[in-house]
């Protein structure tokens, strides 16, 4: 075999004094094509990436505001002059890796890979900033992949990258369960993370329309049973397909959720917000509460008014209605008991309590982990 045979099956690279040799399907890129790629670790070559199959989603139909986020993403990415960050962050099972799909998806159609990590390694900060690329990096749960210990602390290793000093800008997205697993310096620093989102629980009107589109149309009676326990339970998605496979089967709700693996655990205690109406026009309230609003137990509880006094509002669990237009529950007056702490209140203020008409007991589930401000 002469040498012109012999170059024709074997490639030479040449770095710095050393000389690596492969075979004839070497091929060298200026830049990564725009696909899914997965960072790999050897021992003995180090840190790799490797072709993935691209991010699916199986869902026919995307629900809430995933693809108008998204695209605000992008948008702001393609006019940032440095990185982009954005965390995804909320409770298992509500939307946060189909949003890194749908936008995984779209930066590719737009030229840009996606690289997924999966694991912190000692060292892939310093290979993630030598791509000089713009790429889509995708940190699947890193408030566990990349979670604290009492000897190392991966995140604060990452935070030189998230900021950007390298070349080619990167669209860093990172999706954790709890915000506040993350390093203090990720959290209300937009220059490092510009975007954090919050998903939330489906509302009562997601879940109707949800269940609308999976449901066999002789099944839809059961829409409003759903609609109303999702207003008493935290429902995500998983929870909401594994009902709907159980209603086209011909099970009722009631029979369905006995046997789902949808059970009441601690982890999983829901607390509520309740205003008292009165025909007067004064309203006491309470938020945060716990409440048994499915056995003939009696809940009772303090409700302030705008004038810090206070009366105790009693009532069975098992009497509440749901409305499916207000998408909240409510208590009537024949089903509600007033009394009043006689040491607290001066005489006048509970004599004028006392004339009060109370109309009745409004319930939502309290969403205690909103984060964002809303602005009025």
């Amino acid at each position: 075999m002469n040498d012109i045979e012999r170059n024709k099956i074997m490639k030479i690279i040449e770095t710095g004094t050393t000389y690596k040799v492969y075979g004839e399907d070497l091929v060298v890129l200026d830049n990564l094509p725009a696909q899914t790629y997965k960072v790999g670790f050897s021992q003995f070559t180090g840190f790799f990436l490797e072709k993935q199959h691209d991010l699916e989603i199986k869902e026919d139909k995307i629900y809430g505001f995933h693809e108008e986020k998204a695209n605000k993403v992008l948008n702001r990415f393609e006019k940032s002059r440095k990185n982009l960050g954005v965390i995804l962050s909320g409770d298992k099972g509500i939307g946060k890796s189909l949003f890194a799909r749908l936008l995984a998806q779209k930066a590719i159609r737009n030229g840009i890979p996606v690289i997924l990590v999966d694991n912190f390694i000692p060292g892939i900060d310093d290979f993630l900033n030598d791509i000089k690329n713009e790429v889509l990096v995708l940190f699947d749960e890193f408030d566990k992949t990349f979670a604290r210990s009492k000897d190392e602390d991966p995140q604060s290793k990452m935070l030189s990258l998230f900021d950007g000093t390298s070349s080619g800008k990167k669209l860093f997205v990172v999706t954790c369960n709890n915000y506040r697993d993350l390093n203090e310096y990720l959290i209300n620093r937009p220059g490092r993370f510009h975007f954090h989102f919050r998903f939330e629980y489906p509302t009562a009107d997601e879940v109707k329309d949800y269940l609308r589109d999976k449901l066999n149309e002789k099944y839809h009676s059961e829409i409003n049973k759903v609609a109303s326990f999702s207003r008493k339970i935290k429902l995500n998605y998983d929870c909401l397909s594994a009902i709907a496979i159980e209603l086209n089967e011909g099970e009722t709700f009631e029979d369905a959720i006995k046997d789902l693996n949808i059970i009441n655990t601690s982890e999983r205690e829901n607390r509520y917000n309740i205003k008292l109406f009165t025909e007067e026009g004064i309203i006491f309230t309470a938020d945060n509460e716990t409440l048994d609003l499915f056995s003939g137990e009696n809940n009772s509880l303090w409700v302030d008014d705008v004038a810090g006094n206070s009366v105790r509002l009693k009532f069975k669990g098992n009497s509440v209605i749901f409305d499916n237009k207000t998408n909240v529950f409510s208590v009537s007056n024949d089903k509600i008991n007033i009394t009043y702490d006689d040491d607290y209140l001066e005489d006048d203020v509970k004599d004028m309590y006392k004339k009060l008409h109370y109309t009745y007991a409004e319930i939502t589930l309290n969403y205690g982990n909103r984060i964002h401000y809303n602005l009025v």
